[in-house]
């Protein structure tokens, strides 16, 4: 596959891994993930696709830094991410927290995208009580705020995402991911990614839109996936079985064939939707 490393300079220093040439593709993971999530994505499309994942700032090998974090900010390193390629435009794949950032992305830089594919993400949490969404927040940072660290929560939080009729070692690598969190993004993270509200301008997306869903996700379930197609003029549905919520590592062969397919409609003109 040739696969390669480079860092995007500039506050915070991003890492990414890339592989290919054409058309840029660029993969954002989850709140629990790194660019190493992708690596089956990379290898699945670098004979036709320059397919490039990042870690996000203050994820894997990308700078910490203090202060806040927002989706605006993330927006714009991706938008870093298509500068350092020299890429005017680009499809970007988001997964859980990346639907957000891809969300957002969409709404600052719609010149700027080829197209949009939003795994197992959800538009619904700012619908629900206030006060319900900062018990959920608390009780998910609580043993982080105690002295356990993100290696130390990995395997329980692992178990809840991961469908049990996923490929073997997909828990084992959802585990490892999260045992590489830095503690102090995972706090920010967990919090921008309830509390924050939706991207705005939803129904104004132009682009071709794929929504994929693990049929077995219970954190974001096929019905938040309908909620997405719903409010994305022209948007496709695909589920997923045996997989939960992270569609990417728990069944890779499959989702990888639905995403090329996607892509190649997309890039030779045919209706995507």
């Amino acid at each position: 596959m040739g696969l390669e490393t480079a860092f995007v300079q500039g506050s915070p220093r991003i890492a990414l891994d890339h592989a290919g040439s054409g058309e840029l593709v660029v993969f954002l993971h989850g709140i629990g993930g790194n660019r190493r999530n992708w690596h089956a994505a990379l290898a699945a499309l670098s004979d036709g696709y320059h397919a490039a994942a990042w870690d996000g700032r203050g994820w894997g090998d990308s700078e910490d830094y203090d202060g806040p974090l927002s989706f605006e900010d993330m927006a714009a390193d991706v938008a870093r991410v298509l500068d350092h390629f020299s890429a005017s435009r680009a499809h970007i794949v988001g997964l859980s927290l990346g639907v957000k950032v891809a969300m957002y992305f969409a709404h600052l830089f719609p010149e700027r995208l080829l197209s949009l594919t939003l795994c197992d993400g959800s538009i619904t949490s700012r619908s629900a009580n206030p006060e319900t969404l900062k018990e959920f927040v608390r009780l998910r940072q609580q043993p982080l705020l105690d002295g356990q660290e993100p290696a130390d929560i990995a395997e329980p939080v692992a178990r809840s995402l991961v469908s049990p009729r996923a490929v073997p070692g997909a828990l084992e690598q959802l585990i490892d991911s999260m045992s590489r969190l830095h503690k102090a993004m995972y706090l920010k993270a967990l919090e921008l990614a309830i509390m924050t509200p939706n991207a705005p301008g939803l129904d104004r997306i132009a682009v071709p839109t794929l929504v994929v869903v693990g049929e077995d996700d219970t954190l974001t379930p096929v019905a938040a996936a309908r909620q997405i197609v719903e409010a994305i003029k022209g948007a496709r549905l695909e589920i997923v079985p045996e997989a939960g919520h992270l569609v990417n590592i728990e069944q890779p062969d499959r989702f990888n064939r639905i995403l090329r397919d996607f892509l190649d409609e997309v890039s030779r003109g045919a209706p995507a939707a």
